[in-house]
């Protein structure tokens, strides 16, 4: 069979780097960051919270190929800021995001629990 094996998608090889960074030569304060083994999602969350912050003039990110697990997250931004400035705090933000969802799931299905049972 032609299709590489499934935990090719998810599994970084060794000595490879999860997160690579290319600074733009031709525009200012711009550059790609190269993230192994992700795919849509990540790359649509992570454009949408760099869309976020006011500094961030540009970003976009593109699967070079379907069968290449990688995304190329391209960010450019203001005086203000560098593009590993803003892709650090997106990541920062996320972070804080997920944790905040993570608790009120927590809390939810512990109040759930804790209800009286009823029966039916």
């Amino acid at each position: 069979m032609n299709a590489p094996d499934r935990y090719e998608r998810f599994v970084v090889p060794e000595g490879t780097k999860k997160v690579s960074y290319e600074r733009d030569t031709k525009i200012v304060n711009a550059g790609s960051f190269t993230i192994e083994r992700e795919d849509h999602t990540i790359g649509n969350i992570l454009r949408m919270q760099l869309h976020r912050d006011p500094n961030v003039l540009f970003a976009g990110y593109k699967l070079p190929h379907p069968l290449q697990y990688k995304i190329i997250v391209r960010v450019h931004t203001a005086n203000q800021s560098t593009p590993t400035q803003a892709y650090t705090q997106a990541i920062n933000d996320l972070d804080k995001e997920l944790e905040n969802l993570k608790q009120a799931f927590e809390d939810e299905k512990n109040r759930y629990e804790e209800r009286p049972k009823q029966g039916y």
